[in-house]
């Protein structure tokens, strides 16, 4: 499973919609989708950022 995938599934199951996290995240909503669709690949600093508002250790979107 993809970094893409592991994001959008850890949203899922802190029930959070992509604008609620991206605010969480501080990054754009359209920077969210495109990195939860796989159109781009989020920088170590920006999974840094999704990882803290999902209180989830960055290391999961990495195995």
């Amino acid at each position: 499973m993809g970094i893409s995938r592991k994001i959008r599934e850890e949203r899922l199951k802190g029930n959070l919609k992509q604008y609620q996290l991206a605010n969480k995240a501080n990054i754009s909503n359209t920077y969210l989708s495109d990195i939860e669709t796989g159109r781009t690949t989020p920088s170590l600093k920006t999974l840094k950022k999704i990882a803290k508002a999902l209180d989830v250790d960055c290391s999961i979107f990495l195995k």
